[in-house]
């Protein structure tokens, strides 16, 4: 299937190859994404539900110089925390490690050194309801992340989606003029990628879903 050229013309996937292929990539070109690109992918963004279609949603595309002071440090305390605290991983392997944590380690650490240099993020706030936990709240937001994600691998760009500007965020809100009241729920990293898309890897349905009970399959597991 022939895939969006790299100034982002007319979508070139359908919607199942592009869940079936939008993996999170981490290298990108220096090239610019151009903003009617990034306007396609957040309308997409827009058509997403919400609860009671209150559409409490803001969008902000961050390119500055400003932002950018904000959010490298921020991803790489992330990045340190998530490897020490979480999986008890070196950070920064050793040139001679070559176990399965530190190969895995590096797969990560291109994106986390040039965190600065993506051709541009996208912070998806929005405005809590106060009716209800953050848990669920979340449920009117994410939808419009998935839209974006999918529809830049429509595009052929490479996204990745964090919450590691969180050990930046008051910075960063204050950069951006963020008002009191709303939250930040994701942050997405988006270029054309220096990899290639796809195919995801993940757990055969049949072992994730169920009929009616718990334990009860909905179809056989013959993987």
């Amino acid at each position: 299937m022939t895939e969006a050229n790299e100034h982002g013309g007319t979508p070139a996937v359908d919607l199942f190859e592009a869940m079936r292929t939008a993996r999170s990539l981490r290298r990108f070109k220096p090239d610019p994404v151009p903003d009617e690109v990034l306007a396609r992918c957040l309308e997409a963004a827009t058509w997403a539900p919400s609860g009671s279609n209150r559409q409490g949603w803001r969008f902000i595309v961050l390119r500055s110089p400003e932002a950018r002071a904000v959010l490298g440090p921020a991803f790489r305390a992330g990045w340190d925390w998530v490897c020490t605290s979480i999986y008890g991983y070196e950070p920064r392997p050793a040139p001679d490690d070559m176990s399965k944590a530190a190969r895995l380690t590096r797969t990560m650490l291109h994106l986390v050194e040039n965190f600065e240099n993506v051709p541009a993020y996208v912070l998806f706030c929005h405005e809590p309801t106060g009716f209800v936990g953050d848990f669920l709240e979340a449920g009117s937001i994410f939808p419009a992340v998935q839209n974006f994600l999918l529809a830049a691998r429509a595009h052929g760009l490479g996204t990745v989606p964090s919450t590691w500007f969180t050990f930046g965020e008051k910075q960063l809100r204050e950069v951006v003029g963020i008002p009191d009241g709303w939250q930040i729920a994701s942050l997405v990293a988006v270029g054309w990628p220096e990899g290639n898309h796809g195919p995801v890897r993940r757990k055969p349905v049949a072992r994730v879903t169920a009929l009616d009970t718990w334990d009860n399959p909905l179809i056989k597991d013959e993987s």
